[in-house]
């Protein structure tokens, strides 16, 4: 076959997480027929431009779907014990379901210590290391957003996953771990690798899945990807190029999309992919949460 006839699937990730969001919707009117209206409390350290803009695009579909939304805005000298204290209160808040931490944080301020001080229950972003531990062991709890927004963005293909050799290519708390276990869970035989993994292209050529979140532009190419594999793009990179001598910037993934799409089954663009789903499934566990704290079954 001409590699340039290749059919491919675009998962487009404004389409799947319009389906989510659907889904957040008719759960929240649900919810407030028991009078209950699920909230979320966002924490944001600093002036961060991409971080306002992350903000700002939560806010929003916060507004769209029916969650209350509640920003609070610190300084980027603001004091760890400062910090600290406030997720305190808002954890003691019993009217609020969660508790998101924008990152990243001012260099003087331990990461893990905030993400440590969120209560479990109320932890939207599925860092708490008990939230971690369930994941591991199968347990219904708070999951990651982008791993999570993944497996839906497969499940919404129609893969049967089970025995399928997936790679997951980053190895995060945040993305490629929980990504990695999430897979094991569904039954792939999974292979991590990172930026430091040499031979990257032997991994990549046998594997039926390929999750880029490695964080460098354009990192995986066509030639790396066996035909007929899916490809879930990750990676957000903001790179330069001239054109008509001006300088300009946009978007790229970890995977050169131009020569994966003559060889894939299906493949994530970026941006309009995975980015969308992060939010959607922040809303989605939001939900849960506030499920679990009113012992509502799932």
């Amino acid at each position: 076959m001409n590699d340039l006839t290749n059919k491919y699937t675009l998962i487009d990730g404004k389409v799947v997480s319009a389906s989510v969001l659907v889904d957040v919707k008719r759960e929240i009117e649900e919810l407030k027929l028991n009078s209950i209206i699920p909230s979320l409390a966002v924490v944001l350290v600093g002036d961060d431009p991409a971080s306002q803009v992350y903000v700002r695009n939560k806010k929003r579909t916060c507004d769209e779907v029916g969650i209350r939304s509640i920003e609070y805005k610190l300084e980027s000298t603001v004091k760890e014990t400062e910090l600290l204290e406030l997720i305190g209160k808002l954890n003691n808040d019993n009217d609020l379901n969660g508790i998101l931490v924008q990152f990243p944080l001012p260099n003087h301020i331990n990461k893990q210590l905030v993400i440590n001080e969120i209560d479990p229950a109320k932890d939207v972003d599925g860092l708490h290391p008990i939230n971690a531990g369930k994941l591991l062991n199968q347990i219904n709890g708070l999951v990651p957003c982008t791993p999570q927004g993944c497996m839906i963005m497969l499940e919404s293909i129609g893969i049967n996953l089970s025995g399928k050799n997936a790679l997951v290519i980053g190895r995060s708390n945040l993305v490629g771990k929980p990504m990695a276990q999430l897979l094991l869970n569904a039954n792939c035989t999974v292979t991590h690798a990172h930026s430091k993994t040499n031979n990257i292209e032997q991994l990549t050529l046998n594997s039926d899945i390929i999750i880029a979140a490695v964080g460098i532009p354009n990192y995986i190419k066509g030639n790396m990807i066996k035909r007929g594999s899916v490809v879930i793009d990750v990676g957000m990179n903001r790179i330069s190029y001239t054109k008509d001598g001006i300088i300009k910037n946009r978007l790229v993934g970890d995977v050169e999309f131009d020569s994966a799409k003559q060889v894939v089954s299906a493949i994530t663009p970026v941006p309009g992919g995975v980015g969308l789903m992060t939010v959607a499934c922040l809303m989605n566990n939001t939900i849960l949460a506030t499920k679990l704290q009113h012992n509502i079954n799932q």
